[in-house]
Parts: structure tokens; C-alpha cells; sequence
């Protein structure tokens, strides 16, 4: 094989990750949608959000931008797409169902990795390659987004568990969260401690060698 069609083919793969990354965080949205839309709350649904297109969920700058930023300079991923619109005062339980729909968004990564798995082990060498990293950069998603801290998705399924006031006052935090989580990421980094990573890599690594990956 000669260097250049070595190089289109490791263009290709490397398009093809991406592009099955871009489309698994749209279904992390998605799953999103359907979990408050099951729990009560057609908000989502209202906002024609229970779609698969993905120009219904797309943000520039959090679905593509930032996701390669961060993995190409910190070594993990993490994005997002609009958010998706949910009244939690439409919920049978408050507590429970933000947490629930919260929890569907890493679940369905988690649940793409399982899938993406089983198509691996069945594969040709060089789709492996893809699988590998379209299976690896899912379950870091799933499992950043389960850092219970705000507003990332793990801080309303901690919410399950705490009292009502607790509840309120760790939730008011989103905003500001968001600037303490990359102020911590881009500290971190620099003074290589690389945080985010140790928490995260584990259960990643984890499960990795539960779907016989190495």
C-alpha cells in the first residue's frame, strides 16, 4: 500500500468516528427527550425534539467545536447539543424524574458502546480501528457526563438522593458550574494533574474489559 492510499483510508476512519460521534451525541439528547416525554413531559416533544434529524439538535460550537477540542487538548470528550427543553413540574416526582431523564442521555452512549462492541467483534481489522475509538469515546462520554457535579447530567441523579432544600441549592449551581468545571479542566491540565482524566479513564477502562476490549 503506497503512502498516499494510506492516507485516504486513515482519512476515511478517521471520518467515520467523527461523524458516528457527532451522531451518538445527538442521541444522548435525543434519549433525553424520550425519557421526560415517557415521564410525563411533552415539552421536548412540543419543540419537535423527539426527532432523529440532527439539524433539530445540532449546536455548532457544542456538538462539533468543543468535543474536538477538548479531546485533541485534554484527552477526553465532552459535548453537547441544544438543549433539550423539559418542565420538570410536569413529573409525577421531581426528583425522580429530572434524575431518570438525566440519566437516559449516558445511558444511551453506554448502551451505543454495548452495540458497537458486539459489531467489533465480528468485524474486519480496519473496521475495528473505528469501533475502538467510536466505543471508547462514547463511554467517556457517558461517564463525564455522570461526574456528579453541576450541570452535568450525574448532578440530578445524585438530586434522586438528596433532600428537597439540598436538592434546590445544588441544582441553583448550573450556571456557574459550567465555569468551575472548565476553569478545573483547563487548571488541571496545565499543571498536568489532568483530573477529569483520572476520574473518568477507570470506569472507561472498566468497562472496556467487560465488552473484551483492550
Amino acid at each position: 500500500m503506497n503512502q498516499f492510499n494510506y492516507t485516504l483510508i486513515r482519512l476515511g476512519m478517521n471520518a467515520a468516528i467523527i461523524a458516528i460521534v457527532f451522531y451518538s451525541i445527538i442521541i444522548h439528547e435525543i434519549s433525553h427527550a424520550y425519557a421526560a416525554y415517557a415521564l410525563g413531559d411533552d415539552s421536548a416533544k412540543r419543540a419537535g425534539r423527539l426527532s432523529l434529524n440532527p439539524l433539530k439538535h445540532i449546536d455548532i460550537f457544542g456538538t462539533v467545536i468543543l468535543p474536538l477540542i477538548l479531546y485533541f487538548s485534554a484527552g477526553f470528550i465532552y459535548g453537547y447539543a441544544k438543549p433539550v427543553p423539559f418542565n420538570p413540574y410536569n413529573f409525577r416526582d421531581y426528583k425522580r424524574d429530572s434524575g431518570l431523564t438525566a440519566l437516559a442521555g449516558p445511558v444511551s452512549n453506554i448502551l451505543i458502546a454495548i452495540l458497537m462492541a458486539i459489531i467489533f467483534h465480528l468485524s474486519t481489522p480496519i473496521v475495528q480501528h473505528v469501533l475502538y475509538y467510536v466505543i471508547f469515546l462514547n463511554l467517556l462520554l457517558a461517564f463525564f457526563n455522570l461526574i456528579p457535579f453541576p450541570p452535568l447530567d450525574g448532578s440530578k441523579v445524585l438530586g434522586m438522593v438528596l433532600t428537597d432544600e439540598a436538592y434546590f441549592k445544588w441544582t441553583a449551581q448550573e450556571r456557574k458550574g459550567m465555569i468551575y468545571l472548565f476553569a478545573v479542566i483547563i487548571i488541571s491540565n496545565l499543571l498536568g494533574l489532568n483530573l477529569i482524566s483520572r476520574i473518568v479513564l477507570p470506569p472507561v477502562q472498566f468497562v472496556m474489559k467487560l465488552l473484551g476490549l483492550p
